[in-house]
């Protein structure tokens, strides 16, 4: 048989076997690894040598190798190689050359000690370990003798076992460089006449190596087969806790997300009911727009929020009745003077009478709150109607006064927040007198700063507010606040 035919029929047995055996391990893959992974096509070229009798000289060799991850840990490769080594010694008639073609199959189980770190998903580097079996055939050309007479040992097939060890470094998701060395002992009867001699020069010069080694040192290029939007990187390359990690970051982040309160309205998102309200919107504890009179128009659009339409009555997009019951049209006096006596009866508020004559002294009474935008004391075109309302039951009560307290948040200094409440309670003071006429005589300035949070949450705009209350007979007006810093930032 030809040197030719029996290379031939070699790889065509070689990759018969690399193809049956890689279905088995993708049949294998599918019911085991996870996630789904790539296989690794390798190509490999270096330094092919034989650890015998006769010195070496360069020799060379080259192959492909395929590999399959059968968890993190361990993997298998399959390896097809085609190599000539050569080598001399000796001088005259103690000369000895010899020219060996060597290709062989292996079968590795290769293992590999990535999952030893586990401080990054994908690692950079591969180190692993490997042993395997295999068949191979190779032929050499071997000369002795001053003369160098020439003598060929026909080719012929044995098994042999290979060690190995190597270290790649991972270029990109697709693809691996590595170097590796291989050493490999045959078994039979030529198991010491790859370099065709067994023993070489005068009996104290003789080498007493008992089997010559074949060793292969060489560079791989690898790359990884198959589809990347459904199978990830070989195994080996994977950290194993990645997909628990996954997890725990994906639980931290919706833990974040869970106490985030994205509108800025004092409720949490996780039990936020409308998560998106404009800023500084009345919500409930809920987080919905609050509409106090019940009207469908939000407390916010509403000019009236506190005035509920009598059965029959419609309002605007306002909160404006459009066709109201008393003939005169809009909210009348007597309207405001019947609401402001449902809400006396309700608080059980009574009458007391002075000295001096019949005067209303009422110690508690509901009344509503206005809230201002973050560092400011403008009052809110949303806020008139509030404000209107409050001035209507100021005039139907002549003998009323109020207290008018600002607040603020705690997001600035102490001294700045309390500067910016006098300012709002002085804009609501301002307004009252100035666009209703009440007197000034009748409102109690007073500003409180950050002293009385009604949200925890510091920056929330339910803390950025003026309160009113009826004003009681020791109740007076507190002097502007004295060196306050009225630069920087406020809330």
């Amino acid at each position: 048989m030809t040197m030719f035919k029996k290379t031939t029929l070699l790889f065509a047995a070689v990759l018969l076997f690399v193809g049956l055996s890689s279905s088995l391990m993708a049949q294998k893959n599918e019911n085991y690894a996870s996630p789904k992974d790539m296989f690794e096509l390798g190509l490999h070229g270096g330094y092919l040598f034989v650890a015998g009798d006769i010195s070496q000289q360069p020799g060379f060799g080259g192959g492909i190798s395929l590999r399959k991850a059968m968890d993190y840990i361990f993997s298998i490769r399959l390896d097809g190689q085609y190599g000539l080594m050569k080598g001399e010694s000796g001088t005259g008639q103690f000369y000895r050359g010899f020219e060996t073609t060597y290709m062989s199959g292996t079968i590795f189980g290769v293992m590999s000690l990535n999952t030893l770190r586990w401080d990054r998903p994908v690692k950079k580097s591969n180190l692993y370990f490997m042993i395997g079996v295999g068949g191979n055939f190779f032929e050499t050309d071997y000369m002795s003798g001053a003369d160098r007479f020439s003598q060929t040992r026909e080719g012929t097939l044995s098994p042999h076992v290979t060690g190995g060890a190597g270290l790649a470094f991972r270029i990109g998701p697709r693809m691996n460089i590595g170097i590796e060395h291989q050493a490999s002992s045959i078994f039979g009867s030529r198991t010491d006449l790859i370099d065709g001699f067994d023993t070489f020069g005068p009996v104290q010069d003789r080498n007493t190596i008992f089997r010559d080694i074949i060793n292969y040192t060489c560079i791989k290029f690898n790359f990884n087969i198959g589809n990347s939007s459904t199978q990830a990187e070989p195994l080996y390359w994977l950290n194993p806790l990645d997909v628990v990690l996954d997890d725990l970051s994906e639980i931290k982040e919706k833990q974040a997300l869970s106490l985030e309160d994205s509108d800025d309205d004092g409720v949490i998102d996780a039990i936020d009911q409308e998560p998106n309200t404009p800023p500084d919107a009345p919500v409930d504890t809920k987080g919905r727009t609050l509409d106090s009179d019940r009207d469908g128009v939000a407390d916010y659009k509403d000019r009236e929020p506190y005035f509920p339409p009598r059965p029959g009555e419609r309002v605007n997009e306002e909160g404006v009745v459009i066709n109201p019951t008393n003939p005169q049209g809009g909210v009348s006096e007597d309207r405001v003077r019947e609401i402001i006596a449902e809400e006396l009866q309700n608080y059980q508020l009574r009458d007391q009478s002075t000295a001096g004559g019949s005067t209303a002294v009422m110690a508690e009474w509901f009344l509503p709150m206005i809230h201002f935008g973050t560092d400011g004391a403008n009052i809110k075109y949303s806020d008139y109607g509030t404000l209107s309302s409050i001035a209507r039951m100021l005039k139907g009560n002549a003998n009323l006064r109020l207290v008018v307290t600002g607040f603020a948040d705690s997001s600035a200094p102490e001294s700045y927040n309390e500067d910016l409440s006098y300012k709002r309670a002085q804009a609501v003071v301002d307004h009252l007198v100035n666009n209703h006429g009440i007197g000034r005589g009748r409102l109690v300035l007073q500003y409180k700063g950050e002293s009385e949070l009604l949200v925890p949450n510091g920056s929330s705009y339910m803390n950025r507010r003026v309160e009113f209350r009826v004003a009681q007979p020791n109740d007076v007006e507190m002097d502007p606040p004295s060196g306050a810093n009225n630069s920087g930032s406020g809330y």
